[in-house]
């Protein structure tokens, strides 16, 4: 096998969660464009057509799935359907979450809950579920943040929470499957994308963060999505339990 060809993807099965908007569609594109079929899962399956459809014109089969992966039935379920279809799994991104933005003494248990469900606890059912399946050379991606390393002045408690327990997550997984399954387990830590998460923070926050930031700028999605595409690839084969920072810098701002 060429260097080049390291990065290559093809004919893997690839499932993306989280895959209706944002970061999602164009990490589910970028995989099929390196060669992988996608499973695409969501709670709002009605939006992954387009995502679909992004799939197909690279050429690649695309398989939709209603998810909610803070549903561990609903995680083996998706996996199953997988299965069904395309006989295995290769490739696990755990990309779905949500955020909050409400201060500690008034965050209620059930806000906290729905955020460690999803984002934490809803990647480990997801990894989970394949990791029973997968066959030796498969990769798990969990996309952390940067706000499981460090504070971004906004009151995250939950949301800072879950993507920590996620890295500390991607650590223990890598070093049970690694050498046992050989499943790689690596997490990626991105700063700020224009993202829809992105667009609800108060006007100018993200400017005040891109201040902090050497590169000076938010990142490009593709810049993210073409990250976990060598994590998913034979390029990153010797990366095992690691957390990618993808943030122009800001950790070190």
């Amino acid at each position: 096998m060429s260097d080049s060809n390291l990065f290559r993807l093809d004919d893997k099965i690839a499932i993306v969660t989280g895959a209706s908007s944002g970061l999602g569609v164009v990490i589910a594109k970028a995989l099929a464009e390196a060669g992988a079929d996608v499973a695409l899962g969501a709670r709002r399956v009605e939006r992954l057509a387009e995502t679909a459809n992004a799939v197909e014109a690279a050429g690649r089969r695309a398989l939709c799935v209603r998810t909610d992966i803070s549903d561990p039935a609903s995680c083996d379920a998706f996996v199953h359907a997988v299965l069904e279809r395309f006989g295995r799994v290769d490739i696990l991104v755990n990309n779905a979450g949500v955020a909050t933005a409400a201060p500690a003494t008034r965050e209620t248990p059930d806000e906290f809950r729905q955020v460690i469900d999803i984002n934490l606890n809803g990647s480990y059912w997801m990894a989970q579920a394949c990791g029973r399946v997968m066959r030796p050379g498969s990769s798990i991606i969990n996309i952390s943040s940067i706000l499981g390393l460090t504070t971004a002045g906004l009151p995250q408690a939950a949301y800072s929470s879950s993507k920590a327990g996620l890295i500390g997550l991607t650590r223990d997984l890598a070093a049970q499957w690694a050498g046992r399954k050989g499943i790689r387990v690596n997490a990626i830590a991105p700063g700020f994308f224009e993202t829809e998460m992105t667009s609800q923070y108060a006007p100018g926050y993200v400017e005040s963060q891109l201040q902090r930031t050497p590169l000076g700028r938010k990142g490009d999605p593709r810049e993210l999505a073409a990250t976990t595409v060598f994590l998913a690839s034979a390029a990153a084969g010797y990366i095992v339990g690691q957390t990618l920072t993808v943030d122009g810098g800001r950790t070190i701002g």
